[in-house]
């Protein structure tokens, strides 16, 4: 299956959203440290965070890697299945992002990333472009973008949630 847009891995470039596309960005604060980066980025890296928001995750392998099909599903109901397009694990970023296949309601790409800044503190940032594919995406209008919008601020709560017990 081929990707339902053109600008494949457009996420790694900061504030870049195609033409066509709306764009997301969300930061959540996570906490402080190296533990709780390493933490959070393992719970990244691993679908664990997307588990904890209650989401289905069938995914090909165990942990995200460029070439992965993943499928989110969503209230057991609607399937997105996408494709991971890149990943970064340095020492102080940790993260992927997904493109959209055929089947998804959206069409676009979407990146969770872990960074830990110069004084320790971790963040979150899901960042997105997408557009709609599926009537019903279309029919939600700004509806939609809202959920998207709440949703990637859910990913930073729950998150935060996951590595609470870690400290430095």
């Amino acid at each position: 299956m081929s990707f339902t847009y053109e600008d494949v891995g457009a996420t790694r470039k900061a504030g870049h959203c195609p033409d066509g596309f709306h764009p997301l960005h969300e930061r959540t604060r996570i906490g402080e440290g190296e533990g709780v980066f390493r933490r959070a980025g393992e719970a990244v890296l691993s679908w664990e965070l997307h588990r904890a928001l209650g989401v289905g995750v069938l995914a090909a392998e165990e942990r995200a890697a460029p070439g992965v099909d993943v499928t989110i599903t969503l209230a057991g109901v609607i399937k997105a299945p996408c494709r991971v397009v890149w990943t970064v694990e340095e020492h102080r970023r940790a993260g992927w992002a997904y493109g959209t296949l055929p089947g998804h309601p959206e069409c676009g790409e979407e990146a969770f990333v872990v960074d830990r800044t110069g004084d320790g503190t971790v963040w979150l940032t899901v960042t997105a472009f997408s557009r709609p594919a599926k009537w019903y995406a279309k029919a939600g209008g700004a509806a939609t973008r809202g959920l998207q919008h709440a949703y990637a601020r859910r990913c930073g709560t729950v998150l935060r949630r996951l590595c609470a017990t870690e400290d430095e």
